[in-house]
């Protein structure tokens, strides 16, 4: 499996005091917004609240459920091998839990979108984990995944930022916001991420709906999004089989689903 450091995220509320971030422990009255801060408003309650009274925002009104049924789910991980630590780790029920906390996944444009959508996320983390075999990178912990320079995400010795989880999270810089947002430490815990079922799935959630969510309902295209995740270890020519394997696995997805895979499927 490939190494997968994913690409650079910055959020736009680094400015705000860290002691606005409530990583989603919110009173009642207020939204989680995308990156983890309790408030009111557009910028909270809008496009990417996780928790709260958040706005019922456009969608088709379709059920991810009733796209990934347990046999769609069950097509994918029965392909890794019985011994695979993934095989025990990774579940369809854990997957609709964390997929609960991103009312906008799956649901967002038309029936035709959101199954694109939903496929194109599967094929990655297919490619990602081997069909749900691998929870943790290959040989990780011999990489050196933490980028100093990021001071807003520094580094807890003792503490690697491998690839983990369904689209192997990984850098410090990840961890870090993806354990603001969703309430762990990725920083100073980044294991959770392999730990916990849940979070896992909700760490690749998080990235996707930050990162690829625009560009595949905008109909940018599912190279789009191989871009948003491995950028040019991949793309360009990087790694032409390793995007010949994500595409073929949206294309198989996209027929199981019954809708077109659409153009620019290529980075």
């Amino acid at each position: 499996m490939a190494q997968m450091p994913l690409l650079l995220v910055c959020l736009l509320f680094t400015g705000i005091a860290a002691a606005a971030a409530q990583n989603c422990g919110c009173s009642s009255d207020l939204c989680c917004s995308r990156f983890g801060f309790c408030g009111t408003g557009d910028d909270y309650c809008g496009d990417g609240c996780q928790e709260g009274p958040c706005y019922s925002s456009p969608n088709n009104g379709g059920s991810v459920a009733d796209i990934v049924t347990q046999s769609f789910f069950d097509g994918i991980i029965n392909q890794a091998d019985s011994g695979c630590a993934g095989r025990g780790f990774y579940s369809r029920d854990a997957f609709l839990t964390a997929a609960g906390y991103y009312p906008d996944f799956g649901r967002t444009g038309s029936a035709d979108d959101a199954r694109r959508e939903i496929a194109a996320f599967f094929a990655h983390v297919t490619h990602e984990t081997g069909h749900f075999c691998y929870i943790e990178e290959i040989n990780g912990a011999s990489h050196n995944y933490c980028d100093a320079n990021r001071t807003d995400w520094p580094c807890v010795a003792g503490r690697d930022y491998y690839g983990r989880g369904p689209l192997q999270l990984t850098w410090n810089y990840n961890y870090g916001a993806a354990g603001q947002a969703i309430g762990f430490d990725g920083l100073g815990a980044p294991e959770t991420v392999a730990n916990d079922v849940v979070i896992s799935f909700r760490t690749a959630l998080w990235y996707w709906m930050n990162n690829c969510h625009s560009r595949i309902i905008s109909g940018e295209g599912f190279g789009s999004t191989i871009r948003a995740i491995n950028g040019p270890i991949e793309c360009d020519g990087g790694n032409t089989p390793a995007v010949n394997a994500r595409v073929g696995y949206y294309r198989d997805y996209c027929s199981q689903f019954g809708v077109d895979p659409g153009s620019n499927l290529t980075c």
